[in-house]
């Protein structure tokens, strides 16, 4: 029998016999793991509160017969004020779905790094609707592989004026490079693309998007990964 300890993020559960879960985690050590926990739908459960979506700790993990069974959890956070908020909380959901299409069962530290971060930005920080949400877009198209280049066109190295975002390339080209693929990206949306792509999480506070550009680069990153990775985004109002 093994025993794994780490630290790892809830992202859903279902619910298994009478009063288990089946819950689903994304762990810094052994990525995305699928584990259960005994008797939690019980009101008296010591590790109800370790079920829910978006928990945050430390699970202890025993390996039994193929099966994964939590026996522990220290909870460090349980980012319970996303609950109060529902913008915030449809916010955060959208970044758990994600997580969902892009985690395997490999470790990936700099991708479970971004989702907390992420998280404890939505919870904690004043920050306006999408900005979270288009910055782990954004960051998680980095990790991929499938960076921005800026200033100039892709194709042509042409400075850009008018802006076109090629899904073939997954890049920004001019006018006279634009294919059958490509479509018209409103300059103000570039800009702040950019912006965005600059500021840490820690700063996005203090962000302030060129005229509420934020749903136009939502559309751009999220057909960029559909286009390059098949992953489809879960939208949100």
């Amino acid at each position: 029998m093994a025993t794994i300890k780490t630290k790892a993020i809830v992202l859903g559960n279902i619910n298994y016999k009478e009063k288990d879960k089946l819950v689903d985690l994304f762990t810094l050590e052994e990525g995305r793991l699928a584990v259960s926990m005994k008797s939690v739908r019980d009101s008296k459960a010591k590790l109800k509160m370790a079920k829910e979506p978006f928990c945050f700790g430390e699970f202890i993990i025993e390996n039994t017969k193929g099966n994964n069974i939590v026996t522990q959890v220290e909870i460090i956070d349980n980012f319970y004020d996303l609950t109060k908020d529902i913008d915030k909380f449809y916010e955060g959901c959208a970044i758990l779905d994600l997580i969902k299409s892009v985690a395997t069962d490999q470790s990936d530290s700099f991708i479970f790094i971004e989702l907390l971060k992420a998280l404890k930005t939505i919870c904690y920080e004043n920050v306006k609707k999408y900005y979270v949400f288009d910055k782990f877009l954004l960051k998680i198209t980095e990790i991929m592989g499938y960076s921005f280049v800026f200033e100039k066109c892709s194709s042509c190295d042409a400075t850009l004026k008018i802006v076109y975002f090629d899904l073939n390339k997954g890049s920004f080209v001019c006018p006279n490079c634009k294919t059958e693929n490509s479509f018209k990206v409103g300059f103000e949306a570039y800009k702040s693309l950019q912006l965005l792509k600059d500021c840490d999480y820690d700063k996005l506070k203090t962000l302030c998007l060129v005229n509420n550009t934020e749903k136009e680069i939502l559309k751009i990153l999220a057909l960029n990964l559909e286009w390059r990775a098949g992953l489809k985004i879960l939208k949100i109002n």
